[in-house]
């Protein structure tokens, strides 16, 4: 199974979100025990730099990313796959840019706690834990 990891699982993990880490942490662990099951999302890699780097630092938000790219690949995305995402009937963009590089990269499920606006995906949306069962099965 091919799983597209979502902003939000890895701001969970890398901020230390009480309620959402342990899921979170455990999903990263299960796609890095089993190379070329993860993906992200190029811009992923932006936004998440952006949204930590002042509380985690430079050195510490890079070296996450870096991590993480040791065993998640970025969804190949071209200028064809924006255009699907355009016409993705979503209320936020960055979902649709999202659904579409899952697409683009053959996602079976995209992992994330932000179901309610995956809900026009066409990769399904399930949240860690879900994935984590689905993986485990």
């Amino acid at each position: 199974m091919i799983v597209l990891v979502d902003t939000d699982v890895l701001l969970d993990v890398a901020l230390e979100r009480s309620d959402h880490v342990k899921a979170s942490a455990e999903l990263l662990d299960a796609l890095q025990n089993e190379p070329g099951t993860g993906l992200v999302v190029w811009h992923t890699l932006a936004n998440f730099y952006y949204m930590t780097r002042e509380s985690l630092g430079d050195s510490k938000a890079r070296a996450f990313l870096k991590d993480l790219l040791a065993f998640l690949r970025v969804a190949p995305t071209r200028t064809e796959d924006a255009l699907r995402a355009a016409n993705l009937a979503f209320s936020d963009f960055e979902d649709a840019l999202q659904a579409a590089a899952a697409m683009a990269g053959g996602a079976d499920v995209i992992a994330t706690r932000n179901l309610r606006d995956y809900k026009a995906s066409p990769v399904p949306a399930l949240s860690p834990q879900a994935v984590l069962k689905k993986l485990k099965s």
